[in-house]
């Protein structure tokens, strides 16, 4: 069984969400404290033992190719100003060399579409799949916890899903359950936002898959699913005829950053666990939170 090694961040989207505020500025870009939200996910693939990171952009997305290498006259004026902790967290953060790629999804086709503009980078290898609106808080990253479990049964792919409302699987993604294996289970079907009294549980996909090269197959020859798009989860379902797939019930609390509510929810819960923001504050945040 080979080692997952690799992990695709689909960072192209416009992020209509939040205009004006990603009018030019990626919404991966967008900070919880003092982190973009694209460096929470990149530090959580590395706590797993990823090794190489493509990201799949589009136009004015550059900034996030900057934030990922060195920048010489920031550093020099760090080092010059005796600023060493500041120093050191940039050092810190920064990706090896040679340990990122960059490749463009020159239209929004879809997330199955941007999976596959990834497949010559990935080449033959399983892969991880993380969504960078989707932030995953947990004591162990939800991604090594996946990786973990992913081992034990023997490979294949794997779906994190967690628990939600029955009311309000309508707006999601949602597997059936069949013979679990240890921290995970067999899934039988997904369906894309069923109607409750039809859904086949109350587990939803939350934004961290790990995929067999095989999915690039299918994705070679994809058909446009839901909003005229082609969809991740169509080439799934197709994969599920021939190969295992398993849901993994995670252990830590999901942020939607796509949404306002969410993006400031998770400002909240971030900074209540920062030792460097003052105690006053933080109690404030409690407060705020009830």
């Amino acid at each position: 069984m080979r080692k997952i090694r690799k992990a695709v961040f689909p960072v192209a989207g416009l992020g209509t969400r939040f205009l004006p505020a990603t009018k030019a500025m990626p919404k991966e870009m967008l900070t919880v404290v003092d982190r973009p939200l694209i460096q929470h996910v990149v530090d959580e693939a590395r706590e797993a033992g990823i090794e190489h990171f493509v990201f799949v952009t589009g136009r004015n997305k550059g900034v996030i190719e900057d934030h990922f290498d060195k920048q010489i006259e920031l550093e020099m004026t760090l080092e010059a100003r005796g600023k060493t902790s500041a120093l050191e967290e940039l050092e810190k953060d920064l990706p090896g060399p040679g340990s990122t790629s960059f490749t463009r999804q020159q239209a929004p086709l879809g997330l199955g579409h941007a999976v596959w503009c990834a497949r010559d980078l990935i080449g033959d290898e399983p892969f991880a799949l993380i969504l960078p609106d989707v932030l995953v808080k947990a004591e162990t990253s939800c991604t090594k916890q996946m990786v973990e479990a992913w081992e034990e049964v023997g490979g294949g792919n794997m779906i994190a899903v967690e628990e939600i409302d029955p009311a309000k699987v309508g707006s999601y993604g949602v597997v059936a359950v069949g013979e679990e294996k240890g921290r995970s289970f067999e899934v039988t079907g997904m369906v894309e936002k069923p109607d409750p009294k039809d859904a086949p549980s109350n587990l939803i996909i939350t934004g961290r898959y790990i995929l067999e090269p095989e999915i690039f197959k299918i994705l070679d020859n994809p058909e446009k699913g839901a909003g005229g798009e082609i969809q991740i989860t169509d080439a799934m379902l197709k994969l599920m005829d021939s190969r295992p797939f398993h849901g993994f019930k995670f252990d830590g609390r999901t942020y939607d950053c796509g949404s306002k509510v969410g993006f400031l929810s998770a400002n909240v819960a971030y900074a209540l666990d920062r030792p460097d923001i003052e105690p006053e504050f933080r109690e404030t945040l409690r407060e705020i939170l009830g």
